[in-house]
């Protein structure tokens, strides 16, 4: 795993999680020849990853005509450090609803930069970040939600793979409200995909909401919402994450 990954001891989650997803899906084409949309992909982090190799095997549980369903492990060291399942499949005709409509905010050339510690967050060098509005990490805000642009410092297109990372790219919405950064890894990381990209990447920026649902007993669930710069919602992703205390922690339990 490339140390330039890392996120506090571990590589960082949406990165891992992103590689389980190109797994699968390669998999499935390999099994199918062709290559189905993603719907829902699941990530357990088991154990932090550091910069070894990462051994990725990738299962077909089942191969449909309209939806198709995988699962993964990865190894490193010997032992698990990640389980991952996916849905793939087609659409079809069926009525469509939506009323997750992106909020209004200055386009991403009229918001600053926003550079985040390397010693935290090496994997932010490979993106650029440009908080949508007053909310800050670190900045003791009164809702512990964050609001910003992202995309990868390459211009590479937004496809099925780059929400999964972006979705993990922020800090935790608690670090809004907080004023001293503490570790709160992911354990569990589920993001669910609209049909925005079934046809095509998307070019551009994306608009990324993280916002704590909950917090307690050691504990803490986010939600995460994606658009493109034309408001279509990409993509919705929940995580699981853990409340740690000092300043220096790693992925799972």
């Amino acid at each position: 795993m490339a140390p330039s990954w890392r996120s506090w001891d571990g590589a960082q989650g949406g990165y891992v999680a992103a590689l389980a997803l190109d797994a699968m899906r390669e998999e499935l084409d390999r099994r199918t020849g062709e290559a189905a949309p993603v719907r829902t992909l699941g990530a357990h982090f088991l154990a932090p990853v550091d910069d070894r190799p990462l051994r990725l095997t990738a299962r077909t549980l089942r191969e449909g005509r309209r939806t198709s369903m995988s699962t993964l492990t990865a190894i490193q060291g010997g032992a698990p450090v990640l389980a991952g399942s996916a849905v793939f499949g087609w659409g079809g005709p069926g009525p469509a609803h939506s009323d997750l409509s992106a909020p209004p905010v200055p386009a991403p050339d009229a918001c600053p930069p926003l550079t985040l510690p390397c010693d935290l967050a090496a994997f932010a060098a490979h993106l650029e970040i440009r908080p949508a509005n007053d909310a800050r990490p670190l900045g003791g805000g009164p809702r512990a939600e964050l609001l910003a642009w992202l995309r990868f410092t390459d211009r590479r297109p937004l496809d099925a793979g780059t929400p999964v990372v972006l979705a993990d790219a922020l800090p935790p919405g608690l670090f809004a409200l907080w004023t001293v950064p503490r570790p709160v890894p992911t354990a569990e990381l589920t993001v669910h995909f609209t049909d925005a990209l079934d046809a095509a990447p998307v070019e551009g920026w994306a608009l990324v909401r993280i916002r704590t649902e909950y917090a307690g007993s050691g504990r803490a669930v986010e939600d995460s919402a994606l658009w493109s710069t034309t408001g279509q919602l990409l993509a919705l992703a929940r995580q699981a994450r853990a409340l740690r205390n000092g300043s220096r922690a790693a992925h799972g339990d």
